[in-house]
């Protein structure tokens, strides 16, 4: 028999290893670049050294449209915890940014080494197969909030099943303030007290603390900056379909594929046909109400159906494939890790790209206006160069540059422009977690329904653009005209019916001067729904008509003659009021068809 001092040895020899495996995966990557989300996580840190009780009251620019930053998906804990660390480096400096992350992984770990040794045959073998889930490998090197959420759920969790109530109250707050999705754990261990100790009051109303600490904080930010971050957010939602059914079945979709992934595929039919055997059994009961639970919300609340949304369900699944037998466990855990590593370098090579395409940049845009379109790393990196997010109504001028990326949501503009700069980004493994020819929805199933993809493509491809002195050739504009993209200045959309665009609040293009004193006209329609009634038309930034219409229709608005004064005209169209409709973000007010200088 095993001795108490060799078990202690025992144990303290896979905690070390745990430590060691969790070190091997992450160390390589301290210099990982700044990566998808953590560029909205970074604007709440550098607003917390302002404000830092408030670090997402600020406004930002997202997908060409300022929007209230209060409206993030996520409690503010990871922008505290990136603005103390902030605070202490002066700079976003990936190393010691990652160093500091390392921690969240280690909670996690050693956390679940210690539900492993309550819940599984094989403690070591179940933390292993957690530690090489794709999400925690690959969502480990960034600096968003999933891995301090897992952190503070697993440590959650573990520290509930040991009965130290208080302290697992602490980090279930601490789970409620990195993400929504902490409500989760209220009724997953409802069940656990319901299975283990279901006469003990203090345990069911340690199960309350998440709601009870987002509701609290929800009170907090009414009270000082007068709105319900929920309440926001939940705007946002409507304004961008995020919740919109087809949307929410994608995700589900995508979702449940990536739970065949959490550990290696093969795994999964026997450790199904265990847990069918040992249903009525009170730990398995609970790690299948566990995984049920959570899956079951993850469809309900979740709209891009990331692989990274399921981490806190990675352990009831390890611990119940643990129950197979040890060689199948490690071949399992030996494959999943290969794979998971080999998706995390190639997630390493696709941000470190847009890291070295801004710097190659610098002397090229020196004393320029740069205008960055797109999001992620490559936003950020140019972003601390000294580049601004570009906006839907940005006006461009002769001489800025545009930085632009195909695959990071890049938003319309029109301008026309001359090549400067382009740079494929590729990778030297055929892994893809997302890309333009990808079909892989580990990053969101807008891009598809596999759990990975393999491609030779290129991931992106970025360029910059020198914006080119503009032209007018025609003094009489349609909307569907061969040269309507470049003569438009800002405030028009894409030509929808063949014929007209949407504008926005105002609208700017430009024109050829006529040779004689001719009219201004526009053409439009105020489709119903619409609030705009006032039309004004303005050239050079001097009023020449307006107009108030009673209603809903077809109009022509027409100035006095106008004498020419340059080449060209700088003709503004603007509307009084503008709306937003149901799933489309655009700011919308009437419908253009032509605007021109007329007889």
């Amino acid at each position: 028999m095993e001795t108490r001092a060799e078990g202690r040895q025992s144990r303290a020899v896979e905690l070390l290893l745990i430590v060691a495996v969790v070190l091997a995966i992450r160390l390589p990557f301290l210099n990982q670049a700044v990566q998808g989300d953590d560029v909205y996580y970074l604007a709440g840190a550098e607003h917390a050294q302002i404000d830092p009780l408030h670090p997402n009251h600020v406004r930002y620019v997202f997908l060409g449209d300022l929007v209230d930053l209060r409206g993030h998906p996520h409690p503010p804990f990871d922008a505290w915890f990136l603005g103390l660390l902030l605070a202490i480096f002066r700079d976003v400096r990936e190393v010691p940014f990652h160093a500091a992350y390392i921690l969240f992984s280690l909670a996690a770990g050693v956390s679940m080494w210690a539900l492993a040794r309550r819940f599984s045959p094989h403690p070591l073998w179940a933390t292993l197969l957690f530690l090489a889930v794709p999400a925690f490998v690959v969502n480990g090197t960034s600096l968003e909030s999933d891995l301090p959420l897992l952190a503070f759920w697993m440590t959650a969790v573990a520290l509930f099943a040991a009965g130290r109530l208080g302290w697992a109250s602490t980090a279930m707050a601490l789970a409620a303030i990195s993400a929504y999705q902490a409500v989760f754990l209220t009724p997953i261990l409802a069940v656990h007290v319901w299975l283990f100790r279901r006469r003990d009051a203090r345990a069911w109303a340690a199960t309350l603390v998440p709601p009870a600490a987002l509701i609290g904080w929800q009170i907090f930010e009414r009270l000082s900056t007068g709105a319900l971050p929920a309440s926001v957010l939940n705007g946002y939602f409507q304004t961008y379909g995020f919740q919109a059914l087809q949307r929410k079945l994608e995700s589900a979709a995508a979702l449940t594929v990536h739970s065949c992934f959490l550990v290696f595929p093969a795994l999964l039919p026997g450790a199904a046909v265990l847990a069918w055997r040992k249903r009525h059994e009170r730990d398995t009961a609970f790690l299948l109400a566990w995984i049920l639970i959570f899956m079951g919300g993850a469809y309900l609340v979740f709209f891009a159906g990331s692989a990274r949304y399921l981490l806190p369900m990675a352990a009831p699944v390890a611990l119940l494939v643990s129950r197979l037998r040890p060689k199948w466990l490690a071949a399992g855990f030996a494959a999943q890790l290969a794979l998971s590593v080999g998706l995390a370098w190639v997630n390493a090579e696709h941000w470190d790209g847009y890291r070295q395409f801004a710097a190659s940049l610098r002397d090229k845009t020196a004393g320029r206006h740069v205008w960055i379109d797109g999001e992620w790393g490559l936003r950020y990196y140019l972003e601390a160069d000294g580049g601004l997010p570009l906006q839907r109504t940005q006006v461009l001028y002769p001489g800025d540059v545009v930085v632009s990326s195909r695959l990071a949501y890049p938003v319309e503009f029109h301008a026309p422009v001359a090549p400067i700069a382009q740079q494929a980004i590729r990778a030297t493994l055929p892994l893809r977690l997302i890309g333009l020819d990808a079909r892989s929805g580990y990053s969101t199933s807008s891009r598809g329904l596999r759990p990975f993809d393999i491609s030779r493509g290129p991931i992106d491809i970025v360029r910059a653009d020198l914006v080119l002195e503009r032209r007018p050739t025609l003094s009489d504009l349609p909307m569907n005209a061969q040269a309507a993209g470049d003569q438009i200045v800002s405030g028009l959309y894409n030509l929808e019916g063949g014929s007209w665009r949407w504008m926005a609040h105002t609208a700017v293009i430009l024109l050829k001067s006529p040779a004689a004193v001719r009219r201004l006209r526009a053409v439009f329609t105020i489709p119903s729904g619409s609030p705009a009634r006032t039309v004004r038309l303005l050239v050079d930034g001097k009023e020449v008509a307006q107009r108030t219409f009673a209603g809903p229709g077809s109009y022509t608005l027409t100035s006095p003659p106008i004498e020419p004064r340059a080449d060209s005209a700088t003709v503004t169209i603007a509307a009084d009021r503008s709306f937003s409709a149901a799933n489309d973000r655009r700011e919308l007010s009437i419908i253009l068809s032509r605007a021109g200088f007329v007889e």
